[in-house]
């Protein structure tokens, strides 16, 4: 028989998720004071928390509902609520009331994803993510404030920050498919050209975090309007 874990177990997948909404807290106190570029690096911090409470709680045979309600309200904090008001206050309120209506999009639809990801997968998770995952959304309102912070002349492309985050709200509450890393087939897994790819990745981020980060975040952004684009074009050709 299977022995259940000690209460206190319980503790260490849901103080990673305390976490993440403590870091949420902050990057918005940072944007407040108007630390942008730090404000950024905080929500990576805070996927960094969300990646670990998950992980801790099936290896410690942990994960309860209660964590799971715990995780999507943490969410929202960091990665709807914290990004958005980063947004807004980075770019969002030169453009008055559109500034607003943005970034407020943004912390609705990642709300509406979240809580249909919930009723979607209450029985089983799954291996694709229908529509962007919310932390991804968030990601890319980071490293867009990152790379703007860290070369000075693309300034003028700040004009683009509100339509790209009207875009990552649409895409949360798309249709479209995603790759979920959380239910890997390791038995059909090429161990060495994952390493390789592992070490490749972990080097360019180590010689440019920023414009690593960038590319990674932009192919995953763009893998699922790109792969739904493929199939619905073969479709037509089948048809025709």
């Amino acid at each position: 028989m299977r022995q259940s874990p000690p209460p206190i177990a319980y503790l260490l997948p849901n103080f990673f998720t305390a976490a993440s909404i403590f870091t949420g807290f902050y990057t918005i106190a940072l944007a407040l004071e108007g630390s942008f570029e730090l404000a950024a690096w905080f929500v990576f911090l805070a996927l960094i928390f969300d990646g670990l409470d998950g992980r801790v709680a099936r290896l410690t045979n942990t994960a309860s509902h209660f964590g799971v309600e715990f995780d999507s309200l943490a969410d929202i904090v960091a990665f709807g609520v914290a990004p958005a008001l980063l947004l807004y206050l980075y770019v969002g309120d030169c453009y008055g009331r559109i500034g607003i209506m943005v970034s407020a999009l943004f912390i609705i639809f990642g709300a509406v994803r979240l809580a249909r990801f919930n009723v979607t997968t209450s029985r089983i998770e799954p291996s694709v993510f229908i529509g962007l995952p919310i932390p991804t959304a968030a990601i890319m309102i980071s490293i867009t404030i990152l790379i703007l912070e860290r070369y000075q002349e693309l300034s003028p492309f700040k004009v683009f920050v509100l339509p790209l985050a009207a875009i990552l709200s649409v895409l949360m509450v798309s249709n479209i498919r995603y790759p979920s890393f959380k239910k890997m087939n390791f038995k059909t897994f090429h161990f060495i050209r994952f390493l390789i790819g592992l070490i490749v990745v972990a080097m360019g981020v180590f010689i440019y975090p920023i414009e690593a980060l960038a590319l990674l975040a932009a192919g995953y952004l763009l893998y699922g309007p790109l792969r739904a684009s493929y199939y619905l074009l073969r479709r037509l050709i089948q048809r025709g």
